[in-house]
C-alpha cells in the first residue's frame, strides 16, 4: 500500500478524468464547468519547530478547492507522502463529495509532511499548533472561512490542539469551537462523528442491496446484508467501523488487508478481535485460523461480493483491475481505483459505489458539528425531556384503553426521547439513503451506467447553480 512519487500526480489526473466524463453530460456553460473543475488556492509554507533541542523545518499545505459555498471544508493528513497534486485531488473529492450529500461547504484539504508513527506525541503537538498558527494568521481557517477534520495519520486529539491554537489566536469569538470538527466530545465535538464514515459506508453499502435492479445486474441474490461476503483492505477508523457495522447487520467479513499483510477466512473474521490482536502485536497477520497474506494487495484478489478498500487512493489500478473478482467495489477511501481500473471493472460488470458518495459520512457528521458550534447547544438538550413526556402520556393512554399493563423495558424502550448520538445517526442515515436515491436517479434520467458519473454530475449540476445563484457568470 506504499505510494510512489508520482502517485499524487495520478490521483489528480484520475478525479479531473472523472470529472471530464461527468462534465460531458452536463449542459452547463463551459466557463462555469471550467471554474468548477480549477482549485481555487493553495498555501505551502515551510516552518521551523524545535525538537529536542534542534530545529527541523516541517511543510505544510492547505488546498482550498472551491468558494461557491463558505466555509470550505476537508481534513488535515500527516504523511511522509503529502503532496501538492494529491492534497489538489483530496481537494476537489471534497467539493464534489460535499455536494453530492447536499452539505454547504466547498471543498478542502491540507496535509504536513510527518510520519506520526514514528514521532513523540510533543513533537506532533509542536507541528500541529504552529501549522495551525502559519494557516489562522493568514485567515485561512475559521468557522465562516475553512473548517478543517481528521483525515489519515490525525485525529479527535490533534482536532482539540488546533481548536485550541485558534482561540488563543482568536480571544473572544464566540463562534471559535467552529473553526474544526471531529474534536472530543468535551472539547465541542458531537457524539457520533468518530464512526460517522465507517456507519454512512454502512449505510450505503446496506442501500444498495436493497437496489433489487444494481444487484440483479451485479448477480448478487438477496437484498439485505446477511450472508454477504466482504473483503475489507484497511482496518483504521473508517475500515474497521464500516466492517464492524457490516458485521453486527448479518455480513461475513472474509479478510483483511492491511500495510504488513493480510488475514483470510471463509468461514469469517471477527473483526473486534482481529482489531485487538493487531493492537497487541502490531501486526495484523497469525490471527486465529486466518490464513496469512504477506502480500496484501494478493488478498484484494479474492473472490466476494463486496471488495471494501479503506486505506489510501490508488489501490485498484491498471495492473491489478483485470485480477479483481468483488461483484462491488465499495470505496471507502478517497480514490482507491483509478480511472483506467474503473474502465476495466465496469467492462467486468462489477459495480463501484463511488468514494464521493460512500464515504461522505464523516463530513456529514463534521456538518453537524460544526451547525452545534455556532448554536452553542447540545442537539436534543431542550427536546429529550419534553419528547419523553409526550411519549409517556401516549403509552399512559394506550395502557389505560386497553387495560394491560407494558413491562418496565418495553415502556422504556417506547418513552425514550431522542439524544445527540441518535439525532446524529438518524441524520446521517436519512442523508445517505437520499444522496443514494439521488443518484440513481441521475442514472436512470442520463442513462448512464455507472453511479460514479451520475454522482459526478449531480455535484456539478448544484454546483452550477450556486455560480450562477451568485451573478459570477451570466
Amino acid at each position: 500500500m506504499a505510494k510512489t512519487d508520482n502517485e499524487g500526480r495520478k490521483f489528480l489526473e484520475s478525479v479531473h478524468q472523472f470529472f471530464d466524463h461527468a462534465a460531458s453530460y452536463s449542459k452547463l456553460d463551459p466557463g462555469i464547468l471550467a471554474q468548477i473543475k480549477t482549485c481555487n488556492s493553495v498555501y505551502k509554507v515551510s516552518f521551523p519547530v524545535e525538537i529536542e533541542g534542534r530545529v527541523e523545518v516541517f511543510e505544510g499545505i492547505r488546498v482550498q478547492h472551491s468558494h461557491h459555498k463558505l466555509p470550505s471544508k476537508g481534513g488535515i493528513r500527516f504523511s511522509m507522502q503529502v503532496d501538492e497534486d494529491e492534497v489538489k485531488a483530496l481537494a476537489t473529492i471534497m467539493t464534489f463529495k460535499c455536494a453530492v450529500v447536499d452539505v454547504p461547504f466547498g471543498g478542502a484539504k491540507g496535509g504536513v509532511k510527518i510520519n506520526p508513527r514514528t514521532s513523540s506525541v510533543k513533537t506532533l503537538e509542536k507541528v500541529t499548533r504552529r501549522y495551525a498558527a502559519e494557516l489562522i494568521k493568514r485567515n485561512l481557517i475559521g468557522p465562516g472561512m475553512d473548517v478543517p477534520a481528521p483525515d489519515y495519520g490525525t485525529g479527535s486529539r490533534e482536532m482539540a490542539w488546533i481548536a485550541d491554537t485558534y482561540q488563543a489566536l482568536k480571544y473572544g469569538e464566540t463562534n471559535a469551537l467552529g473553526c474544526v470538527t471531529g474534536k472530543p466530545v468535551g472539547q465541542g465535538g458531537i457524539r457520533g462523528r468518530a464512526e460517522a464514515t465507517g456507519l454512512g459506508i454502512y449505510y450505503g453499502i446496506r442501500e444498495a442491496f436493497s437496489d433489487t435492479d444494481l444487484m440483479k445486474k451485479a448477480g448478487i441474490e438477496g437484498n439485505t446484508m446477511e450472508g454477504k461476503r466482504i473483503i475489507v483492505q484497511g482496518l483504521g477508523n473508517v475500515g474497521y467501523n464500516a466492517a464492524n457495522f457490516c458485521q453486527q447487520d448479518g455480513a461475513i467479513i472474509i479478510g483483511i488487508a492491511e500495510r504488513e499483510g493480510g488475514i483470510y477466512n471463509s468461514n469469517g473474521i471477527d473483526v473486534a478481535e482481529a482489531f485487538k490482536h493487531r493492537s497487541e502485536t502490531g501486526s495484523i497477520l497469525n490471527f486465529g485460523q486466518c490464513k496469512n497474506f504477506e502480500n496484501s494487495a494478493d488478498l484484494l484478489e479474492e473472490e466476494c461480493d463486496v471488495l471494501l478498500p479503506a486505506a489510501l487512493e490508488n489501490q485498484i489500478n491498471a495492473d491489478n483491475a483485470g485480477r479483481i473478482k468483488a461483484k462491488i467495489v465499495a470505496e471507502g477511501a478517497n480514490g482507491p481505483v483509478t480511472r483506467d481500473a474503473e474502465k476495466i471493472l465496469l467492462q467486468k460488470g462489477i459495480i463501484i459505489i463511488p468514494d464521493l458518495y460512500l464515504n461522505a459520512g464523516g463530513v456529514t457528521v463534521s456538518y453537524f458539528e460544526w451547525l452545534k458550534n455556532l448554536s452553542n447547544v447540545r442537539f436534543g438538550r431542550m427536546g429529550k425531556r419534553a419528547e419523553e413526556a409526550s411519549h409517556r402520556r401516549l403509552v399512559n393512554a394506550i395502557e389505560s384503553a386497553s387495560g394491560k399493563s407494558m413491562s418496565t423495558h418495553e415502556r422504556s424502550l417506547l418513552i425514550q426521547g431522542s439524544d445527540e448520538i441518535s439525532l446524529v445517526r438518524s441524520g446521517l442515515e436519512d442523508t445517505m439513503i437520499n444522496a443514494y436515491h439521488e443518484v440513481r436517479g441521475v442514472m436512470n434520467r442520463k442513462d448512464i451506467e455507472d453511479m460514479r458519473t451520475a454522482a459526478f454530475l449531480s455535484a456539478i449540476e448544484k454546483i452550477g447553480v450556486s455560480y450562477e445563484a451568485l451573478g459570477i457568470f451570466p
